[in-house]
């Protein structure tokens, strides 16, 4: 055993089984030790040996990915990274994939463009490590560090820390949550719980554009709360929940008694767009004492800043704890920052949100 993160790539295009091996051989903790055409390929490949991550793409002859992921984590439980093209019509497939157990979604990389690639390439190392720590079936031990020598950017770049001194407590309150590797599942099982008159809530899930607006979809067919991908200048209602629309970050900013969100484009904070420090630190500037922080399952440390400030403008802050969790990064580094006031179970947190909403 070399230490490095194993992964087998699947995808029936030569040119793209080509670019994944090259992205994710050019981070000395992963090794990619074999690429298949299809399924049964593959299946092949797993009798020699059995990688700690494999990369899925959905359509493929002779077996779909779907099929054989559902084959995969029935018989034997891997973290699979689904890879897919940026389509809308198959953002609904790789909602199926999620439920069948894949860990995360990625874009495959567009060749050629190097800025791109550069961005896409870290997004896909990301989703790899994730996965490699993720819990299928049992927990899967940590051999990897997070470190890469891509420059992090901060909040900074999008907007300025906030000012000093809490805003009171004087209108509805808003929660702002979140959320990556695992946390698709995670965010349908918390809404579920939450009634219709539910406070308003906006999410940062770290999806690709073009998914988000099937998953918001999928959601608000399964919860009671209206769901919808966030669009700028939609208000914060009750009862309403905006996710954040893949590729954009979202800000909360306030508009007389209310609240409303703003998407922009800019940098990765964090290495993600949208990014979870972003949204919190504009809860911080905009809401203060008014808003609500909640961390949950994902890989890395983005929130973990942002939530420290939402806590010192006086907003209520809640983290997944690591027995929830599929992976145990952001809210453990959330924990680490001193920023979370308590950390609860997955079940407990739309309880918290009610209880604090109650105690207004």
């Amino acid at each position: 055993m070399s230490g490095k993160i194993r992964v087998l790539i699947i995808d029936d295009s030569a040119s793209v089984r080509q670019t994944l091996t090259a992205v994710l051989s050019a981070d000395p903790d992963i090794e990619v030790i074999g690429a298949a055409s299809d399924p049964f390929m593959a299946a092949r490949k797993l009798r020699e040996e059995i990688p700690d991550v494999i990369t899925l793409d959905v359509e493929m002859p002779q077996m779909d990915g779907i099929t054989f992921l559902r084959k995969l984590m029935s018989q034997h439980p891997i973290p699979v990274v689904m890879c897919s093209s940026l389509t809308e019509s198959g953002s609904e497939t790789l909602m199926q994939a999620l439920e069948a157990g894949a860990v995360d979604i990625i874009l495959k990389p567009k060749i050629g463009a190097a800025d791109h690639l550069a961005e896409s390439g870290e997004r896909i190392r990301t989703a790899v490590k994730g996965a490699a720590r993720a819990r299928v079936g049992r927990l899967r031990p940590s051999r990897i560090g997070e470190g890469s020598t891509t420059a992090k950017l901060t909040a900074d770049a999008v907007l300025p820390p906030p000012k000093a001194g809490a805003m009171a407590k004087t209108t509805e309150m808003v929660v702002c949550v979140g959320a990556s590797t695992g946390g698709t599942e995670a965010l349908r099982e918390l809404l579920e719980a939450l009634p219709a008159n539910s406070p308003g809530m906006v999410i940062v899930q770290h999806m690709p554009e073009k998914f988000t607006a099937a998953f918001a979809k999928r959601l608000n067919s399964l919860c009671e709360v209206e769901v919808k991908e966030a669009a700028d200048g939609d208000p914060v209602l009750r009862g309403h929940v905006l996710i954040a629309p893949g590729d954009k970050h979202m800000l909360l900013e306030r508009r007389g008694a209310r609240y409303e969100v703003s998407i922009r484009s800019g940098p990765l904070v964090s290495r993600h767009r949208p990014s979870v420090d972003v949204l919190f630190r504009s809860a911080a500037r905009s809401a203060g004492a008014n808003a609500m922080g909640v961390i949950m399952t994902g890989m890395g440390d983005d929130g973990a800043r942002g939530m420290n400030e939402m806590h010192q403008a006086g907003a209520y802050t809640v983290a997944q704890d690591e027995a929830s969790s599929v992976v145990f990064g952001m809210p453990k580094e959330a924990i680490a920052h001193g920023g979370v006031d308590k950390v609860v179970s997955l079940e407990q947190i739309a309880r918290e949100i009610l209880a604090a909403d109650r105690r207004r």
